[in-house]
């Protein structure tokens, strides 16, 4: 069940973060920090159908860390799910087709290492 939980978190979490960029790009950048613009974006992204995916994932993410956290502890679900910024950095290589330096490529590396040392 850990190791299930451990893969929907994964999963969902590298979906949510993904959409969370593209529905962000589609929208636009963000200028304007007053109340009323702010509202207005808030409205325009619970319409934009990416957006409401990417949230959608990461409640299932949420959720499932929960679950993962009634029994297992925190020192080990922190780190174990940091794999989740390896495989972000594969989805913004080939999905998003952002230019990913060597800098970014060993980061995830040692991120890699970390979980699998915290895994075993």
């Amino acid at each position: 069940m850990k190791w299930l939980l451990i893969a929907i978190i994964v999963a969902s979490t590298s979906v949510g973060e993904v959409l969370q960029a593209i529905g962000m790009r589609r929208h636009g950048e963000i200028r304007d920090f007053r109340p009323g613009a702010l509202g207005r974006a808030a409205g325009t992204l619970a319409r934009n159908g990416i957006v409401i995916g990417s949230v959608v994932a990461m409640a299932v993410s949420f959720f499932a860390y929960l679950g993962l956290l009634s029994f297992t502890s925190l020192s080990f679900a922190v780190p174990v799910t940091a794999v989740t910024y390896v495989i972000e950095t594969v989805l913004a290589k080939y999905v998003l087709k952002e230019r990913v330096n060597w800098l970014r490529w060993a980061g995830a590396a040692v991120v890699l290492c970390g979980v699998a040392l915290v895994s075993l």
